[in-house]
């Protein structure tokens, strides 16, 4: 009995074997994402140099008209038209979307309808309709249509049709984000339809909807630029009232391009921050 624990002592109490030099941990070298890196960090260089010191671009002349009244008046009535048609066009998608998921069947059959139609027409060719339309029908309910919508009118009318199409299908596939779960436990607690729509589909759904919201807001500031076909007096059509006068085209296109470039960063911005906050509870 002594010999055995003599030897498992003696075992216990041996080093440990030596194994060698611990290996040495080496990064893996990316050369050749390093060597594309670096090729395209010099082609950017070059060409924003070019683009720079190309007297053809009359930087000047973009710095002169920049910030004249004629472009900020453009601009506000841009910034106007945009937050006019997101507000109307996502109020009337809501009820849309809505309908779209309707048990009516005529509802359902309306808004499906609705989608189809306004999603399948160039937004050009409905504002053109839209414009037109006293060529049409002369007189609605007895009143006159001939000369009775404005440009503007216009405008704001066949975007926030165009747009609710779209909100339409952003704001159901929100919806149907949400997990059933909820629904049907904001039913056993008694809450009518509209209020768990408002209460506990709603808060929910905006994780989804925010981001092709987003995209949608800044497709609708560029798409405003549109308007202009039928004299609205936009950002793009006051530098093209400008152009035409004086000739210079590529400098004032490039005051248009800078302002709707800072417009869209700032609302990058926007839509990132809101992300975050309808995001927290999942973080």
């Amino acid at each position: 009995m002594s010999a055995s624990s003599d030897t498992l002592s003696h075992f216990s109490q041996a080093p440990p074997a030596d194994d060698g030099p611990v290996p040495r941990i080496v990064p893996v070298r990316r050369t050749g994402q390093w060597a594309a890196a670096a090729v395209v960090l010099v082609l950017l260089a070059g060409a924003l140099t070019s683009v720079v010191r190309n007297d053809a671009f009359q930087w000047g002349v973009v710095g002169d008209y920049f910030a004249t009244t004629a472009v900020l008046r453009g601009l506000g009535l841009t910034l106007w038209l945009t937050a006019a048609v997101m507000i109307l066009g996502f109020a009337l998608g809501t009820l849309l979307a809505v309908m779209r998921m309707s048990v009516n069947p005529v509802l359902r059959a309306v808004g499906w309808g609705y989608i189809w139609l306004f999603r399948s027409t160039p937004i050009l060719v409905q504002l053109l309709f839209w414009f037109n339309i006293g060529a049409l029908y002369p007189q609605i309910l007895g009143v006159r249509t001939v000369n009775l919508l404005g440009p503007v009118t216009v405008a704001i009318v066949g975007l926030t049709l165009h747009e609710a199409a779209y909100a339409a299908e952003v704001v159901r596939g929100g919806i149907l984000s949400v997990g059933r779960g909820q629904t049907e436990a904001a039913e056993s607690l008694g809450l009518g339809r509209w209020r768990r729509l408002r209460r506990i589909v709603l808060p929910q759904a905006m994780r989804a909807i925010v981001p092709p919201a987003g995209n949608m807001l800044i497709g609708t500031l560029k798409g405003t630029s549109i308007v202009s076909v039928i004299a609205v007096q936009d950002l793009l059509y006051s530098v093209q009232l400008v152009y035409h006068r004086t000739y210079q085209v590529i400098p004032l296109l490039l005051v248009a391009t800078l302002w709707y470039a800072v417009v869209t960063s700032v609302l990058t911005a926007g839509q990132h921050y809101i992300e975050r906050y309808y995001a927290r509870g999942a973080r």
